[in-house]
C-alpha cells in the first residue's frame, strides 16, 4: 500500500494538461486553448439563451417553495402547541373532574356506611326489645304454669286431706248445710 502512493503521486504531476499542449498558445493546434474557445463558447451560449436567469428564477422559485413550506411549518407547528395545550387543558378538566366524582363516590359512600350503621343500630333494637318480649312473655308463662301447677297440686292435697278427714256423718250433715243454704238463697 505505502509503495503505491508515491508511484501515484508520479503519475499525476505527469499528466498534467500544461504538459500536454505543445507549440504555441494562440494556435487551433494547442488543445489548451481550444478547451478555452469551447468553454467561452459554451458561456456564451449560456447567457444568449439567459440560463443563468432561468437558473436564478428557478432558484428563487426553489426559494420561494421552501420558505413557504418553512412557513406551513411554522404554522402546523403552531396549531401543533395549541391543539396540545387544549388536549392539556382537557386532560386538567378530566383529571379535575374524576377528582370529583371519586370524592362525591367518598362521601356517598360515607353517607351509605353511616345509613347502613343507622339501621344496623335499629334492627339490633327491634330485635333486643322483641327478644325482651319473648322473655317477658316466657316469663309470664312460666310463672303462670307455676300457679296452675301450684292450685292443682293445692286443690290435690285439699281433697286428700279433706277425703281423709270426711266420714260419712260429716258428709251428710254438709250435704243438709248446703241444701239448707240454697234454699234460704232461693226464697
Amino acid at each position: 500500500m505505502k509503495t503505491l502512493a508515491p508511484s501515484a503521486a508520479v503519475a499525476t504531476l505527469a499528466a498534467t494538461p500544461a504538459f500536454a499542449a505543445s507549440g504555441p498558445f494562440f494556435s487551433l493546434g494547442n488543445t489548451d486553448f481550444v478547451v478555452l474557445i469551447a468553454f467561452l463558447v459554451f458561456i456564451g451560449v449560456l447567457v444568449f439563451f439567459k440560463v443563468p436567469g432561468l437558473i436564478g428564477g428557478l432558484l428563487d422559485k426553489r426559494a420561494e417553495g421552501i420558505k413557504s413550506e418553512l412557513d406551513e411549518a411554522r404554522a402546523l407547528h403552531e396549531e401543533a402547541k395549541a391543539v396540545l395545550a387544549s388536549f392539556e387543558r382537557k386532560q386538567k378538566e378530566v383529571q379535575d373532574q374524576a377528582d370529583r366524582i371519586v370524592a362525591s363516590a367518598k362521601s356517598e359512600a360515607a353517607a351509605a356506611a353511616e345509613q347502613a350503621d343507622a339501621e344496623l343500630e335499629k334492627s339490633i333494637a327491634r330485635r333486643l326489645a322483641a327478644a325482651e318480649e319473648q322473655i317477658a312473655a316466657a316469663e309470664a308463662s312460666a310463672v303462670k304454669a307455676v300457679r296452675d301447677t301450684a292450685v292443682i297440686t293445692a286443690v290435690a292435697v285439699a281433697r286428700e286431706v279433706i277425703a281423709k278427714q270426711m266420714t260419712d256423718d260429716k258428709s251428710a250433715a254438709l250435704v243438709a248445710s248446703s241444701i239448707d243454704d240454697v234454699k234460704a238463697r232461693l226464697n
